[in-house]
């Protein structure tokens, strides 16, 4: 069922408590992910979500889920997966303002990086509700610090992201070992052959619920391919950030020992740059990323999956420094910039022919506009006049 239009939270049929939240946020109209979302969930019906990032999918699921617990009891009722720390606090952050007025629910965030023993003092408050990373979930629950006997209601959000990045078995680990489990709830940009496999195992005639990106809520982004010899793609970089002024950037390649060189080489041509990978220990990962995301960090160089669940919506750039191997990535990377209605710039370098054969593939795939362009002596990025 595709759903173009929001309702009025009105119609739900909400208790008190949570209109209550709502009407302190000053939302009236629900979006569309939500109108699909919310009725099928307070009945306890399965339900797949094929929703653009930004579209308020943390409402769509963590309404219905406040809605449904019994705060009178000390047992876990409801589980939310996502894949990185960023976006589960995140989650648990909108959820506590929803939450507010319902008196005795309890919410705990548990995700890697954290002392455990900080995370076990919390969850001896006996929370009702988990948001957690796979992984770390997998820890309490062999540890029997987190028991999920009772639990009525999952949730994997951002499901491709979470498959993509490895967590399939952790996710089928934690389904299994909830068997009390009414319904399940997938949250996802794209539906993947993987998030199709669970929800084929794990839901029973679930509700298909897409929203398109409408003209509304699609990011407002130029996209450039720009012909660079390769000894030359850095100073391409370099001549673009300061030729056109870019105050925050984010710059993606596909390996570790790419994003380290690009970040050296930036920093040597006098651009205040930093990277992220999966080998640079996560508390350095999360000064940098704190860096970025409060707007003291220029250019932030990472991998495709080091730069998941950083959630900043006014990036000047992006740059592919290498064109992505999956097509997905390509979205994902260019939609860091564009949001929250900003008109948003994407640069592609392509330095050999491999390079241009897949960026033309990604053209085909996702329907990508591509401008051909050169950068003038000026650092200027000026599109090339077709012959």
């Amino acid at each position: 069922m595709e759903i173009t239009q929001g309702v009025p939270f009105e119609s739900f049929g909400l208790s008190e408590a949570t209109m209550r939240a709502i009407n302190n946020k000053h939302y009236e109209i629900s979006t569309p992910v939500q109108a699909g979302c919310i009725p099928p969930m307070l009945e306890g019906k399965d339900v797949i979500a094929k929703a653009p990032t930004g579209t308020g999918k943390t409402m769509a699921f963590g309404i219905p889920i406040i809605e449904r617990i019994d705060a009178s009891s000390d047992t876990v009722q409801a589980v939310i997966l996502a894949p990185t720390r960023e976006l589960a606090l995140q989650i648990t952050d909108e959820m506590r303002e929803v939450a507010v007025h319902h008196e005795g629910v309890r919410l705990v965030c548990l995700y890697g990086g954290q002392p455990i023993g900080k995370q076990i003092n919390a969850l001896k408050r006996k929370p009702q509700i988990v948001v957690a990373t796979p992984g770390r979930l997998s820890d309490h629950m062999k540890r029997r610090t987190v028991v999920v006997k009772d639990v009525k209601t999952v949730v994997l959000d951002e499901a491709d992201r979470m498959l993509d990045m490895g967590f399939i078995h952790d996710v089928t680990r934690i389904l299994d070992k909830i068997p009390a489990r009414q319904n399940l709830g997938m949250f996802s940009a794209t539906i993947s052959r993987e998030v199709m496999d669970i929800s084929w195992v794990y839901q029973r005639d679930p509700e298909e619920i897409t929203v398109r990106a409408t003209e509304e809520n699609k990011p407002d982004i130029l996209q450039y391919r720009i012909e660079v010899p390769s000894e030359g793609k850095v100073d391409a970089v370099a001549a673009i950030i300061k030729g056109e002024n870019l105050d925050r950037v984010m710059c993606f390649c596909n390996t570790k020992g790419s994003t380290e060189r690009l970040a050296k080489f930036l920093q040597l041509r006098g651009l205040d740059a930093q990277c992220i990978h999966g080998d640079i220990p996560q508390k350095k990962r999360e000064a940098v990323m704190t860096l970025f995301r409060e707007g003291k960090l220029h250019v932030f160089v990472a991998t495709d999956v080091a730069a998941r669940g950083i959630d900043v919506d006014d990036v000047d750039a992006v740059f592919n420094f290498e064109v992505p191997e999956e097509n997905e990535h390509y979205i994902h990377r260019i939609g860091r910039t564009g949001r929250a209605k900003r008109h948003g710039v994407a640069y592609t370098l392509l330095s050999d022919f491999p390079s241009r054969m897949r960026l033309d593939e990604i053209v085909r795939n996702t329907r990508s506009q591509i401008i051909p362009a050169r950068i003038d002596e000026n650092g200027h990025v000026l599109p090339v006049e077709k012959k």
